[in-house]
């Protein structure tokens, strides 16, 4: 028996079944090569779902962890306060888009930023009430649940969400869903369901990461931004994917020029260590009572040393010009291969930076989706040697994160890979047929 099957029969038995898993168990893994533990090679182009911007085990990253190892691992910041947190928030403040007064909260997850940022502006607006948008995602807790705009896996079985939460329509060119469509349908949703002067914020993602890599228009959030300051209401950015240079800016926001009251990041921010923050307008961050956030593990000292090693490497090798020429390879590939004969199931191939996807139909003519092939090309990128991830509302898209390190030659042979992968899985799906 391979270790591999030995650890999936083994993690059937110890591990809850609700964590959803792939096959593939991790020996070591760097830069944008991850090797299992059966010795086989994978080039990873879901870097822990846009987590390793920095590549697996970044050198600089490695020694700041190192570093902060050997003076101090714990303290909790509510109870001896250290430096580098300090640190890290003057630099998100100053980074995050917005001429104004900004202070930054640390915590662990994206969703724990999310939440956080919910609070934030409740407690400056004294509302209550909250918009999100169709195929959001912004976490598994009650809160994110209530929040994401997909009930298939993420809200299904678990009961009634928070109160309060409402959901409009995100723009979507290929379906048909233009910037004024949706701006027209949530101000049908403040004459109909909720009154504006009731909402405390509207959250939204720059780029929709488990919703299909989905481009918010920059005209429709520039109209958002005017719908909140026209109504006194929190605009809330949720970058946990799309922020950390992944799109070309450090931000997503910054493409449409549009600066939010409070920005959630995580994910790609400490380069595999466990942390997220939410930065914005001071007053509203200051709204919170006096320990009514943070947490025990919040701002962990070396997950802290990460992020500030990440903004090193982010400025020191230029990752966000970097992460264009990444996409430009991704796209300039994958717009190739849609205008081959025989691959007319891709529908659509969009992203930014990169943040590039595709999206798989049974036929363009009707644009209907298809998730079996999706299912198929990614495991037969799998067993290939290629980590691929899918997403979509209806499970019907190809995402691709590639760490912005990743060297070029490996992303043309990422792209043989798949390349290959779509061949077999056609093939297969023809001769079923």
């Amino acid at each position: 028996m391979s270790r591999t099957r030995d650890l999936i029969e083994r993690r059937e038995l110890a591990v809850a079944k609700g964590v959803a898993t792939r096959g593939i168990y991790a020996a070591r893994a760097e830069n944008a090569e991850l090797w299992d533990v059966d010795g086989k090679r994978y080039l990873d182009l879901a870097a822990g779902i846009a987590v390793n911007n920095t590549g697996h085990r970044h050198p600089k990253l490695m020694a700041a962890v190192a570093a902060q190892a050997e003076a101090f691992t714990h303290t909790c910041f509510h109870v001896a306060p250290y430096e580098g947190y300090v640190r890290l928030a003057e630099r998100l403040n100053a980074a995050t888009p917005g001429d104004f007064a900004k202070k930054t909260m640390l915590v662990t997850t994206g969703a724990e930023a999310v939440e956080n940022a919910v609070k934030m502006a409740r407690a400056f607006t004294g509302r209550s009430g909250v918009i999100a948008f169709s195929g959001a995602f912004h976490g598994r807790t009650l809160m994110g649940m209530a929040l994401c705009g997909k009930v298939q896996p993420y809200k299904r079985a678990f009961g009634a969400m928070p109160p309060e939460v409402y959901h409009a329509t995100f723009p979507n060119a290929y379906h048909g869903v233009t910037p004024e469509m949706s701006l027209a349908q949530l101000d049908q949703l403040f004459r109909s369901t909720i009154d504006p002067e009731r909402v405390a914020a509207i959250i939204i993602e720059p780029v929709q990461g488990e919703g299909g890599f989905n481009i918010a228009p920059p005209e429709f959030l520039r109209g958002l931004r005017a719908v909140c300051d026209t109504h006194g209401i929190v605009l809330i950015a949720d970058e946990v994917q799309a922020g950390m240079a992944r799109t070309g800016k450090l931000f997503a926001m910054e493409h449409a020029g549009v600066a939010a009251d409070l920005v959630t990041m995580a994910k790609g921010l400490a380069g595999g260590f466990p942390l997220s923050a939410v930065t914005g307008q001071a007053e509203i961050v200051d709204a919170a009572p006096m320990g009514g956030i943070g947490g025990t593990y919040a701002g962990n000292p070396l997950a802290v040393a990460a992020a500030n090693a990440v903004l090193d490497v982010i400025a020191d090798e230029n990752l966000c010009t970097r992460a264009e020429q990444v996409g430009d390879v991704l796209r300039h590939r994958l717009t190739a291969m849609a205008a081959r004969q025989g691959m007319e199931v891709i529908g659509d191939v969009r992203g930014v930076g990169a943040m590039v996807a595709f999206e798989l139909v049974t036929d363009r003519a009707t644009r209907a989706p298809d998730a079996a092939l999706t299912q198929a090309i990614v495991a037969e990128a799998e067993a290939l040697g290629l980590i691929i991830l899918p997403c979509g509302t209806h499970g019907n898209v190809v995402r691709l994160l590639p760490p912005l390190t990743i060297p070029i030659a490996q992303v043309d042979e990422a792209l043989d890979i798949l390349e290959a992968a779509l061949e077999a899985a056609i093939g297969k799906a023809a001769r079923a047929a």
